[in-house]
């Protein structure tokens, strides 16, 4: 058998996979990827931890410009190395094999479809907050002292991620096409608030803001709480490099996307909160459980609230498609370099789509929905989805020293400041929630070595020379 080189980045492209993915397809897709339910929720979050409305916006500015960091070095990556899998290459290339696989192995059995099931689920309770009868009990089940009770939004919840696969299925070019529609679906409600808040906003608390506590370490402290949930609304903007291989011209269209798309996505982060302070008392806001909702329904009524839920449902729904679109490609890539299951590299004849691997994610990602149990697997990925954020900025670092001469068609500005921030912020963000959350993150780390013996089984059936655990990664 011939030898498989497990570096997608060495790897002649794919002749199957089409660049059907244009610079507005793109930047939709980063700015659906971030834009889920996030900016309808924590400010109050934020207002909790911090006290002051101007701590709030310090929080956004300064979680913003450490993901605009992270997104330089993504960038930078996703242009070099334009191949399916994204992380998964730059890994590969930047670090070793092995390193590369453990992101594609957490991807796909622990991120991307727990994600789904998650973002399905979010869909339907916004719809049974339109259709009650969607929450309807069905049964209840006991294992053990387990109990599970079963309602109608589970089966729903799995055909949503069922639709949300076969639209993705069909064609690149039709899920960029519902992709451009949804993101500017979500992008037009978060303007409404702004507008309305603009106009309504007369009662709010940006003229009577509590006075901000003197600097110091509790302040501090606060702050770095506060970025907690303003890394959760930014989630995703690392994601467009996983469909490298199917956008046009992606050594100009992958930075621009990325960066465009996190600038837009600040922007209107921004002008939500500026929104809600003019329209709520501070009190209210921190208080609140459901902060857009609560500022929509203080100047709409309930019928605003209603409109505002079906804004909140197409977020989530497109925030689904987009998990769909691009996890896809990680265990396609690894199929395709013989360290998967092989009929993950299936790519249908007619579509141009990588069916095999959409198949797998979507029918676990289904099976999650249904059961019910997806929430508490959510909780384990986040600490092992920073730890990968940290090996990407050692993986750019590396490889400018080892291989200068690559060709880069765009550079990490700030280099090698805004890396190294990134890398810090990365590594404190784990620190943080490994002593937050010890067991759970303890979890998501095993998940991750779990993946250690199927890796060298992979390698041993492709006749692979195995790669050792501590490969090199001084920077």
């Amino acid at each position: 058998m011939t030898p498989v080189d497990p570096s997608a980045a060495n790897r002649p492209e794919s002749p199957y996979l089409i660049r059907g993915l244009g610079l507005w397809s793109a930047a939709a897709i980063v700015i659906g990827d971030m834009i889920g339910t996030g900016v309808f929720l924590v400010t109050s979050d934020m207002a909790r931890a911090v006290g002051s409305i101007s701590l709030v916006f310090a929080a956004w500015i300064i979680g913003g410009l450490i993901v605009l960091f992270g997104a330089f070095c993504y960038a930078e990556l996703g242009a070099a190395f334009p191949k399916a899998g994204g992380n998964y290459v730059y890994l590969n290339r930047g670090i070793g094999p092995l390193w590369g696989f453990l992101f594609g192995w957490m991807s796909s059995f622990l991120d991307r479809p727990v994600a789904m099931a998650t973002l399905a689920a979010g869909f339907l309770r916004f719809l049974g907050f339109l259709f009650p009868v969607v929450a309807t009990p069905l049964f209840t089940a006991r294992f053990g002292r387990y109990e599970f009770g079963f309602t109608a939004a589970q089966p729903l919840a799995a055909l949503v991620v069922i639709a949300a696969t076969a639209v993705n299925y069909l064609s690149v070019r039709f899920g960029g096409s519902i992709q451009v529609l949804l993101t500017s679906l979500k992008m037009g409600a978060i303007l409404l608030i702004v507008v309305a808040g603009v106009l309504f906003g007369t009662q709010g608390s940006i003229r009577m803001a509590p006075s901000v506590a003197p600097f110091g370490l509790g302040v501090i402290g606060a702050v770095l709480t506060a970025l907690v949930p303003v890394m959760w609304a930014f989630n995703g903007f690392n994601d467009l490099g996983d469909l490298g291989e199917e956008i046009e011209h992606p050594e100009k269209n992958i930075p621009r996307a990325i960066i465009l798309g996190l600038l837009t996505v600040g922007g209107l982060y921004l002008l939500a909160n500026v929104a809600y302070f003019q329209v709520l008392p501070f009190s209210a806001i921190a208080q609140s459980q459901h902060v857009a909702s609560d500022v929509v329904q203080s100047f709409a009524g309930s019928r605003g609230a209603r409109w505002l839920t079906i804004a909140m449902a197409i977020s989530a729904l497109g925030a689904l498609h987009v998990v769909v679109l691009t996890g896809a490609r990680i265990p396609f890539a690894m199929a395709r370099d013989g360290v998967f299951f092989q009929f993950a590299q299936r790519i249908h004849p007619t579509f141009r789509t990588p069916s095999g691997a959409l198949i797998f994610l979507g029918s676990i990602g289904a099976v999650l929905a249904l059961s019910g149990t997806y929430e508490e697997l959510y909780s384990l990925f986040v600490f092992a989805v920073w730890i990968f954020f940290a090996l990407t900025a050692i993986a750019l670092l590396r490889l400018r020293k080892t291989e200068p001469a690559l060709t880069r068609p765009y550079r990490a500005w700030g280099y090698p400041v805004t890396p190294l921030i990134f890398l810090i912020a990365a590594i404190a963000l784990t620190a943080n929630l490994w002593m937050v959350r010890p067991v759970r993150s303890s979890l998501g780390l095993a998940v991750i070595l779990a993946g250690i013996p199927f890796y060298y089984h992979w390698r041993k059936l492709a006749q692979i020379p195995p790669q050792p655990i501590s490969q090199n990664l001084s920077i």
